[in-house]
């Protein structure tokens, strides 16, 4: 493993052990646009770890529906690593959910 690879490595190394619960916001209809969904993830990752993902890509909206699944993508020095959403409520428009960040890089 090159040094480049390895500081890379540990950048993501604190992101494998989180699972972040209680996101939640306003969906205006049936899913949570894609895009909003990529910045609770930024914001919660960012607040738990102390910096920012260099990315985080979803591959859609989310359904606004008890139970729905999503992986998104994170990026960070160059490695990546799934996050999985899980909604865990929906009352009305307020939608919760779970974020939780796989055990090893892809």
């Amino acid at each position: 493993m090159s040094i480049t690879r390895t500081r890379s490595a540990l950048a993501l190394a604190p992101l494998a052990v989180l699972a972040l619960a209680g996101c939640s916001f306003s969906a205006g209809g049936a899913s949570l646009d894609q895009e909003e969904v990529e910045q609770q993830i930024t914001d919660k990752l960012t607040e738990q770890v102390g910096q920012a993902p260099d990315d985080v890509t979803c591959p859609g909206d989310l359904e606004a529906e008890e139970g729905a699944t999503m992986t998104c993508v994170l990026s960070a020095g160059g490695e990546t690593i799934d996050v999985t959403v899980t909604v865990t409520g929906v009352d009305g428009t307020d939608v919760q959910f779970d974020i939780q960040v796989a055990d090893a890089v892809n």
